[in-house]
Parts: C-alpha cells; sequence; structure tokens
C-alpha cells in the first residue's frame, strides 16, 4: 500500500474527501489546489495558477477546471464534481473514484461499468506548465474523452462573474485552443497529444459554491466561462493533455512527461512528504528566488523568509538556496528594513523583525557553511545599514532608545509577528519594546560584532561595543519579574505586559542571550506547562482572560484568535533551540515525541504538507492555510537536530 493513499469508500464520501486538499506546483510559482474528490471548496482553488507579471505579480487562476467527460458507446459519464449555490452538488463524478494515490505523481483511478482508466497530474518544475496523463487500463473498442474548460483569468483573492468585458473568443494552435479572457495576461494553450474536434460555443456556468469561503465570512459564489468543448478519440491507450501560457510541440508530451517524473523527492514516507513540501515553497521567477509563505493565499512574506530559511534549505543540506534567497531578499532592503509582504514595487515594509531575523538566519549559514572569515566583506555593508537605522530611526516609529533597547510602534499598526488587524485596529500592537525584538537586536549587534573582529573591522567594533556590554542588564531590567517568573511580553514607558505569551521563548533559544541560563530554564517551565501542545505552541496561555482557543468564524472572528491562543508549529524552531540551549540532550524525548506527532496530519487537512496553525483547544484541528513554509521548516529543522545532536 501507498504511504498515501485513498481508497473508494474515502473518495465517495464528500463530506471527508473535501476537507483534505491537494497542493501542486512548479519551481516558477504556478499551482494546482483543490480538494480530495477536486470539488472546489475555495475561491483559491483551480487548476492552473499562474502569477501575472504584466498586471500585479500575483497569482492568478486561468483555468478553474476542465470539466471532464469519458464517452464510451456514445454514452457520456461525467467526471467533475461541482457546487451550486444553495449545496447544490452536480455532477458526482466521485462515485466513479476508485482510489488515489500520492505516488509517483498524484493519480486517481476511475472505473465507468467495466472500464477502466488512471488521471496523472504533473507541474512541471521550471515552466508554467500543468500536464495531465489519461491511461486506459483495460481493452475498448471506443473511447472518447471531452474537456469543457471552465475558465476565471482573476487574482486569487477575488472573484469573477459573468460579464461582457471577458473575450469569448479563442485562437487554434497544434491539436489543441488558446484562449485570453483580458487584456495584459498571459494566454492559456490547452492541447493534447492527440487530434482534437473543438466545438465553439462559449457559455457562462453561473453561481458555483465555495462553502470554505463562505465558513470564512466572504463571498463564496462565482461565474465561470465555458468557451467550448474539446473532444478527443482515443488512438492508443495514453492520452497527455497540457496547460501552459505558451504553446508546446504535442509530439514532445511522452517524453517531457516522463523526464519531469525522474528524480524528484517521492511522498513515501513522513518525511519525503516534508522534503517535497520544503520544496513547493521556492519559487524563482524574474531573476529571483523567493519563499512562498503559505498555500494557497499567501505570497513573499520578507519576515517568514528568514524563519523558514534554515529549515527549507540547511536542514536539507542546500546552503547554497540559503544563500540565492538571502541574495534575493537584498535587493529590496530599503532604509534598513526588508519587505514584510507584496512583489513588484507593491511592498509594504511594516516588519520591524524580519531584519533581525536575517542576522539570525545569516549567523547559521555561517554556522553551517564555516565562512564566518568571509560573512563581513559580503554582507558587512548590509548589516551595517540595518543596525544603523534601527539606532538613527527608521519607519514606523522605529528606533533605539539611549538606553539601546529597540522601539517600535505607531497607532493603527502591528509591526511583529503578532499582526492581526481588525478594523483598522491591531488586536496586539505590542507597541514600545517587544521581548523578542530586543532579544534578536541583542543577538544581531554581538553576531555583526563577531564578524567584525574577523575581518579586524575595529571601527565598527568600538562603535558598538558600548551598546553590547551594557545590554544584559538592561534588558533583564526591563523585561524579568522575579515575582512572576517570567518576561514581559512587551514594555511602553512605565507599562509592562505581562500575558504568558510564546514570544519570550525567542530569548532562550539565541547564540547570544541576554539572559542568564537559570531565567532561560524558567521561561522553558512556564512556555511547556501553559503553551506547549503536540501541534505546536500556544500565542496566549489558557489561563488568560483573552484566550480564544479556536480559530473559527467570519474574518474579524477569526483575527481576534489568531495570537490570542491559536497554535503555531513554527515557534517550535526557538522552542527547540531553547530545549536545547538549556537542557542539551535531555530535550531530546520530549521534541522527538512532538516531531513524530505530526505525522497523522500527512493525511488530513493539507495532504503531504503541514498547515499553518492548530487550534490552541484540544483536539487541536488544523487551520488556515493548508500548507505554511514555517511550519514545514520548523519540522524539518527539528529533525535536523535530532539526527545532528545540535542546533544550528
Amino acid at each position: 500500500m501507498n504511504y498515501i493513499e485513498f481508497d473508494k469508500e474515502k473518495l465517495v464520501n464528500i463530506s471527508y474527501a473535501k476537507k483534505r486538499e491537494l497542493l501542486r506546483c512548479s519551481r516558477t510559482g504556478a499551482f494546482a489546489t483543490t480538494s480530495l474528490l477536486r470539488l472546489n471548496t475555495r475561491k483559491y482553488h483551480g487548476l492552473f495558477i499562474v502569477p501575472q507579471d504584466k498586471i500585479d505579480h500575483e497569482r492568478h487562476i486561468l483555468v478553474s477546471n476542465l470539466n471532464e467527460s469519458v464517452v464510451m458507446n456514445d454514452m457520456e459519464f461525467r467526471l467533475g464534481i461541482h457546487q451550486y449555490k444553495g449545496g447544490v452538488i452536480d455532477p458526482k463524478g466521485n462515485k466513479y473514484m476508485q482510489r488515489f494515490v500520492a505516488e509517483p505523481v498524484p493519480t486517481y483511478y476511475f472505473r465507468v461499468g467495466k472500464f477502466n482508466f488512471k488521471s496523472e497530474i504533473l507541474f512541471l518544475n521550471n515552466s508554467d506548465r500543468l500536464i495531465i496523463k489519461y491511461t486506459i487500463l483495460d481493452d475498448v473498442e471506443s473511447v472518447s474523452f471531452q474537456f469543457q474548460p471552465l475558465l476565471a483569468f482573476r487574482q486569487i483573492h477575488n472573484l469573477t462573474h459573468k460579464n461582457d468585458a471577458a473575450n469569448t473568443g479563442y485562437e487554434w494552435c497544434e491539436n489543441g485552443v488558446k484562449y485570453c479572457l483580458y487584456e495584459n495576461y498571459t494566454p492559456v494553450y490547452i492541447q493534447c497529444s492527440e487530434e482534437i474536434f473543438y466545438e465553439h460555443r462559449p457559455v457562462w456556468y453561473e453561481n458555483f459554491e465555495y462553502e470554505e469561503e463562505i465558513a470564512r465570512g466572504y463571498d463564496g459564489h462565482e461565474d465561470l466561462l465555458n468557451p467550448g468543448k474539446i473532444s478527443v478519440k482515443l488512438t492508443n491507450q495514453v492520452l497527455y493533455i497540457t496547460l501552459g501560457t505558451e504553446p508546446i510541440a504535442t509530439s514532445t508530451l511522452p517524453e517531457l512527461y516522463d523526464q519531469e517524473t525522474k528524480g524528484h523527492t517521492n511522498r513515501s514516507t513522513y518525511f519525503n512528504c516534508l522534503k517535497n513540501a520544503a520544496e513547493q515553497f521556492i519559487v524563482k521567477r524574474n531573476g529571483k528566488t523567493e519563499v512562498i509563505a503559505g498555500y494557497p493565499w499567501f505570497g513573499r512574506w520578507g519576515r517568514d523568509t528568514f524563519i523558514a530559511l534554515p529549515g527549507l534549505t540547511l536542514a536539507l543540506g542546500k546552503p547554497e538556496l540559503c544563500k540565492e534567497i538571502m541574495d534575493s531578499m537584498l535587493q529590496e532592503l530599503q532604509g534598513g528594513l526588508f519587505p514584510n509582504m507584496g512583489n513588484g514595487g507593491a511592498n509594504a515594509y511594516n516588519s520591524v523583525d524580519a531584519p533581525l531575523w536575517f542576522f539570525r538566519t545569516l549567523q547559521q549559514y555561517a554556522g553551517y557553511t564555516h565562512t564566518e572569515k568571509k560573512i563581513w566583506a559580503e554582507y558587512g555593508e548590509a548589516m551595517r545599514s540595518i543596525l544603523n537605522a534601527y539606532r538613527d530611526g527608521a519607519l514606523f516609529n522605529i528606533k533605539m532608545l539611549s538606553n539601546g533597547l529597540i522601539y517600535a510602534g505607531c497607532e493603527g499598526k502591528a509591526l511583529t509577528w503578532m499582526d492581526a488587524v481588525v478594523n483598522g485596529q491591531p488586536i496586539t500592537p505590542r507597541t514600545g519594546c517587544q521581548v523578542e525584538i530586543n532579544a534578536l537586536w541583542y543577538n544581531a549587534l554581538c553576531f555583526a560584532s563577531e564578524m567584525a573582529r574577523h575581518a579586524k573591522d575595529h571601527a565598527f567594533i568600538d562603535e558598538w561595543k558600548d551598546t553590547i556590554k551594557g545590554f544584559p542588564e538592561i534588558y533583564k531590567d526591563t523585561f524579568w519579574s522575579k515575582e512572576k517568573g517570567w518576561l514581559a511580553d512587551y514594555v511602553d514607558g512605565d507599562y509592562k505586559n505581562f500575558q504568558v505569551r510564546p514570544n519570550m521563548l525567542i530569548a532562550t533559544a539565541l547564540p547570544y542571550s541576554a539572559i542568564s541560563e537559570k531565567i532561560r530554564q524558567l521561561i522553558l517551565k512556564k512556555c511547556t506547562e501553559e503553551l506547549l501542545t503536540n501541534k505546536g505552541v500556544r500565542t496566549l496561555s489558557p489561563n488568560d482572560p483573552d484566550y480564544k482557543g479556536y480559530y473559527e468564524g467570519d474574518q474579524a472572528t477569526r483575527d481576534a484568535a489568531y495570537h490570542q491562543g491559536t497554535c503555531w508549529p513554527w515557534l517550535l524552531i526557538p522552542f527547540t533551540n531553547g530545549m536545547v540551549a538549556v537542557h542539551q540532550k535531555k530535550a531530546f524525548p520530549v521534541l522527538e515525541r512532538i516531531l513524530y506527532d505530526f505525522e497523522s496530519d500527512i493525511k488530513e487537512y493539507g495532504i503531504s504538507t503541514i498547515s499553518e496553525i492548530y487550534d490552541g483547544a484540544p483536539p487541536h484541528k488544523a487551520n488556515g492555510c493548508i500548507s505554511q513554509a514555517w511550519s514545514v521548516a520548523a519540522l524539518l529543522y527539528m529533525k535536523w537536530v535530532l539526527e545532528n545532536g545540535k542546533t544550528l
């Protein structure tokens, strides 16, 4: 039996199968995602989703679905499955599904009467192209496949509706047709390995219903354009159909398909699934190599990139890839800050921690590659510019106080990773001196001075030595409460917020720590008792009156819980580092238990990957994005630590 396999009983169970989702990606940023039974339940679901560089650099759904049918002996059997307004499902093509397996590529086995065939889906690694391979498993005299493309041509966050602006025309291409609904879009070419018959008859299919969007408090209805019907009569046992943004010589499809299936990471084990998931976050496009924060709705985020990088690259023996991504991010460093989110000139620089996580990633890269003596020559200028910007003052009131602490925040902004905003007001603004920001700041100063020392840059060392020397005492006086036994989450003037949150974990996890080992022990004990779960670390203690145990409801309700108790797997990275720093190998049994407890999640929610968040309350249901970079990175990092007996 395959590691990831679902039988007919699961596939015909609509309520079961629609709660499990598939994701397949190219390394160009294109991807496909839908539910296990191929029913689109989100506006983010689609068969061919491609970045549109001429529009906004965002991902756009070009083709939602192919709406397949198989015709035997003049009888049509519809393989698609759609939900329309009011919860009406038609057709119910999942009744023909016999089995799904994830290897060697995602494969569905179908039976129509006594006729058996399989459908395999493959995204090419280095181009915006999807290939679906149909293989006939029985001898039959006459079989045809029909495809009615359902076109969207809209950004993933939006919905489309019937309109007169859409170009409903088409053009012929080799064994296929070309569509482009709106100006500036890349066209989509739908081509087959066999000669096609095409009937052009544009019609809008109205009121598709995406129940996951409705549950999340959004509009969940849209219309899709079907421009016509593509029919292919099979002359042999195998048929290929491809979707691309450029035409292709269809005779090359069999060889291209076979080449692409070689050398990929099989989803044959738990950790192979994690490795495969890690690869899907890496996107190379327009001369840059970047990390997608999460599928299906997040793009490139600066903070997430640097936190995830060690797990996605170094833990997999890919230091060159780590450097490539850091160098791509450095191209967008402005005023000492990295983009928090956005791309293509629409960047938002509202992240106080992304530059400090860059220092931490560079520190881990240097240690992994043993290149400490070379780091200052290549990255010293960038490091110096960030530190100077924080000292002299950056956007959003980010500045170094006279005592050396970093202060950040202004009205209506949430600059740390706890960034949920409802009705223009941050849920956790944390304006002031934040516990993890200042821990990261001290680590960055010490690491930069260490690298400068290797390069004999005495001027830099002298410039910062007094700040570094006095920092631990100031940090302790500012954040530590001997009476409570843990660190304040943030301090603003005379106000100190002592809610039990995981941000203080980061202070235990850094090579240059501003706190004593005894304080680190107490913090880890507190976080283990009140925040740690088998699915990550809660963002707020259940003992707090502000605690929200479930992430559900409309956006405002969900955002109110996002950092108020919701559990995050990525926080296992600082937890792992802190535990190993304080308890050494005695921490390993705890870490190993947590790591392997995630294996059951591989067949839930996002199949063969790890989700963004989990409910803080048991049973800790998976939630948020179905596949999150720093969640996957956390588990790969934990595995590396356990195997190597040390942290990065």
